[in-house]
Formats: structure tokens, sequence, C-alpha cells
């Protein structure tokens, strides 16, 4: 019995000494995707499988997880841990934010959409079409999608955007057997860092190499553009955000909108406070810091001039409603009324940070059409 016993332990201890072995060459074999700017997952490639481990699915997070990607009927080696298993290349997916959408068509694969939450919001001209000849499903809204819909669908993978991790829809979906997925696209902090997630989606369909060149191509466009202000020596004063009920919502100083305005060569008003995300400010603190700013960018949903006097008589004490230097994203909308600027500006940061160059310093892009950023009506 003892000598039985003993033989079993040993047997164990060779196994699991076997298995960690194993992780740990494939491990050391594995080539690591360059990365440069995003800091919410990391891509690594092996012989037979590709490994994407996403670090931040939301904020503050502290869960992390981990994705294999095998060719199809090729299983996971042992030894290797992970939460979830894809098999490649995808030819039936689903996806739940409209910033998913742009990184679809960049890489040609808009045509295997198949759901999506809230399809009134899609504002491309490509996958709008996909919507209105009934190839993409509708599924509700992402905080309670329609489970049953999506599982009649059968994606390959089913690609998550979430707040925290207790969408129980998510839960059924992988109940199924259908693979979930967290996209942080979102929960980036640099214009890049949120651009660079068009590598996450790469290895789903085997298109790596074009999405470097994308995202190269989108690389360069920003930096040559950030050049051409990198000497101003006079930056306008700038101004951002709107009152919502008795509250002025505003980019923190450290936020993917204030980014875009120092890159663009203007002076942010609020640049040195620490927050990632909003600020939260009472009327008079705003106008006591900005009432002569020289530009006043993104004030909400507010289209033109009459609009805002109409919602609040004061904001004509700011020096950009008197001098009509207010420039707002919500006039270039899709067929749907959805904002591109929410759907394609977090891909295509070349194109805003062009924008509010040509606004802030138009001298630099003199021949530039801001695509984003309209005068609001007078």
């Amino acid at each position: 019995m003892i000598r039985t016993f003993t033989i079993t332990v040993l047997l164990s201890l060779c196994l699991f000494s076997c298995k960690r072995e194993k992780r740990q060459v494939s491990d050391k074999e594995g080539t690591e995707i360059r990365i440069t700017y995003a800091i919410g997952f990391k891509i690594t490639r092996f012989d037979t499988y590709t490994r994407i481990k996403v670090t931040a699915p939301w904020p503050d997070s502290d869960e992390s997880f981990t994705y294999i990607l095998t060719e199809k009927g090729n299983p996971v080696p042992d030894g290797v841990n992970y939460d979830v298993q894809v098999e490649v290349p995808v030819q039936r997916i689903v996806v739940t934010s409209t910033t998913h959408i742009p990184a679809l068509e960049a890489l040609g694969t808009e045509d295997l959409l198949r759901g999506f939450p809230a399809t009134r919001y899609i504002s491309s001209k490509k996958t709008r079409n996909n919507v209105d000849k009934g190839r993409i499903k509708e599924l509700g809204n992402n905080e309670s999608i329609n489970t049953e819909v999506l599982i009649d669908l059968q994606p390959d993978v089913v690609v998550g955007f979430a707040l925290n991790g207790s969408n129980k829809a998510y839960e059924t979906i992988k109940k199924s057997g259908i693979p979930v997925v967290f996209n942080g696209d979102w929960v980036e902090e640099s214009p890049l860092g949120k651009a660079e997630w068009i590598k996450f989606f790469a290895p789903f369909f085997g298109k790596e190499s074009r999405a470097d060149s994308i995202f190269t191509h989108i690389e360069n466009e920003y930096l040559q553009a950030k050049k051409l202000v990198g000497n101003v020596e006079e930056k306008p004063t700038v101004l951002s955000g709107a009152m919502h009920k008795d509250v002025w919502i505003l980019p923190g100083g450290k936020s993917w909108a204030a980014q875009f305005i120092k890159d663009a060569g203007g002076d942010y008003l609020w640049e040195d406070t620490e927050d990632t995300g909003s600020l939260f400010l009472n009327f008079e603190s705003v106008l006591d810091q900005a009432a002569e700013a020289d530009f006043w960018i993104s004030p909400t949903m507010f289209r033109g001039y009459e609009e805002l006097r109409a919602a609040n008589p004061h904001y004509q004490e700011f020096r950009p409603f008197r001098e009509k230097t207010i420039y707002t994203y919500s006039k270039t909308t899709g067929a749907g009324g959805g904002m591109l600027y929410f759907e394609l500006g977090p891909n295509r940061p070349d194109i805003v940070l062009k924008d509010l160059i040509h606004i802030f310093h138009p001298e630099k892009l003199p021949e530039y059409e801001p695509f984003f950023f309209k005068p609001l009506d007078e």
C-alpha cells in the first residue's frame, strides 16, 4: 500500500513537473507582438497558437483575461493556462461597441459581423448598409443583450464591452459554448493607445500584417501633424464640455480629450488636473477660469448658438460664445443619428488631431477640411 502510494505521488509530481516545464518552454519560445502605446493588452505568438492577454477590460479592473487562438480543430497545448479558446480564422462575429466597427472595416472583415446591440447607433455607411439589408441582427442593448437571438446566430466569438464584470448576459452566452472576449479600447488614455487596439482584432482573422500597416500609417500621420505645432509660441486657451443639470462636465487633465488639445498646440485650462476621466465643476468655477478662453471645444450635444443660449443664457458670458469660436462634433452624424466622433474618432486620432490643429493654428493646415469638428450654427 505504501509502495503504491509512493509511486502514485512520484508519477503525479513528474506529470506536474512536465506540464510546468512545457509551459515555461512554450512561453520562452513565444514572440511578443510590438504594442507601443496601448497598455491594456499584450499579444504573444507561439508555434501552434496565439495568446492575447487583456489586463484592463474595464476601469480599475483587478481582473485580467487570457485568450488562446488556435486554428480550427487544433487543441490548446497541455500546460497552457487560459480563460477562453477561440478557433480562428473567425467567420462569424458579434461586437458590442461602435468603436469596434471601424477596426472590422479597416481589416476588411465587416461582412463577418452578424449581430450588434442597438444597431441604430452604427454610423458607418458600409456597416449601416449591412444592417439595412438584415445581415446584422439587432441584439437589444449592451447591458441586457437578447441572448436568445445571439445564441441562434452561433457566432465564433463575441467581443464584449463591459463597465465591470457583472454582465449576466455574457455568462449566459459563455454557458452556451460561445466564446466571449473583452475589449478594453475605451479604457486607454492616449489617442494612439486607443487606435492600437486594431492589433487586438487582427489575430482573430489572420490580418496581423494589415493591422500593423494600418496602425503605422495612423501613427505616422498623427506624429507628423503633432510636429507641425511642436514649437508654436502662442497657444490658444481652450475650454471644453458644458452643463448637465447643475454640473459642468469637462475632460480631466490626463484624459484622452485633453491630450488631443495639448498635441494640437492648445492650452487646455484644466491641463494640470490629474483626472483621466471627467471633471465635475460648478458653473461659477468654470466661468472664473475660462471666461476669456480663445476656443470652446465639444460643448456636448449642442449644435447652434441659439440652442446653447436657450439652454443657459449665462453661456453668453464666455468669450468664445461672443466671438463665435465654438466647435462641435455633434453635427457629424450617421444615418441613424449616431455620432461619428465616438465611433470613428478613437480609431482615427490622426483625423481628430488635424481637425483641432486647423482650428487652433489654421496657418499650419491651410487647405485642410475638418471632418469631425465643425463651427456651431449661428
